[in-house]
């Protein structure tokens, strides 16, 4: 079975991932982009779902973890489904430190030294991951080596920053077996194919570069 391409569909079935260039979306960052990932849709979906999580528990069945880390809040829900698939431990690690009381970043419990797989739903730019395995790395005194997520969208950055943070990504699926499903579909139309296609390469100028070549 071809799980890349078969998860990239039940992505684009659900309308977790959905593709626009007219207008495009703009993500938290102001960036403007042609995708839009949304996998909390997924967890609605129980047959995507076992999927996704049976897919997750065979991967992370190789790297041997004590304990199970998901990311507040999209990675939640998939930590919680492998960790209790896996029967291991689990926590999650908020975005930044708690305000009040003891100010903890991670919740739950995690003695030190631990092998931590942290789970992610998406990687775009890698940052949100990054802080992720900081604060495991730093508050946890965890080692942290691995992220597992659903589907990145391969962008340099991510690759880069995460080669120098001493980490390997794995995913279920990618930016390249979305597009191919799209093409094949015939989700948008042909002539707006190679814009999305080049979304990845420059994600910042992207938007701009696509008005200039209309004009």
């Amino acid at each position: 079975m071809d799980i890349p391409k078969l998860i990239a569909k039940d992505l684009l079935k659900t309308e977790a991932v959905k593709i626009s260039i007219h207008p495009p979306f703009t993500w938290a960052s102001g960036i403007k982009s042609p995708i839009y990932c949304d996998n909390r849709v997924l967890i609605s979906h129980p047959g995507v779902r076992e999927t996704i999580v049976n897919e997750m528990v065979i991967k992370i069945q190789k790297m041997k973890p004590d304990v199970i880390a998901g990311t507040a809040t999209a990675g939640i829900p998939w930590a919680a489904f492998v960790a209790f698939q896996m029967k291991l431990p689990m926590v999650y690690v908020r975005p930044e430190p708690k305000d009040h009381g003891a100010g903890k970043q991670i919740e739950g419990f995690l003695p030190p030294g631990e092998k931590v797989v942290l789970v992610e739903d998406l990687i775009s730019t890698g940052g949100s991951s990054l802080k992720a395995v900081k604060a495991l790395r730093e508050e946890g005194q965890a080692v942290v080596q691995d992220i597992v997520a659903i589907v990145t969208y391969e962008m340099e950055k991510s690759r880069t920053s995460f080669d120098e943070a001493n980490i390997t990504a794995t995913t279920l699926t990618d930016f390249s077996h979305l597009i191919e499903e799209v093409k094949e579909q015939g989700y948008i139309p042909q002539d707006q194919l190679e814009m999305v296609r080049e979304f990845t390469t420059d994600p910042a100028n992207w938007w701009d570069r696509f008005q200039k070549e209309r004009r």
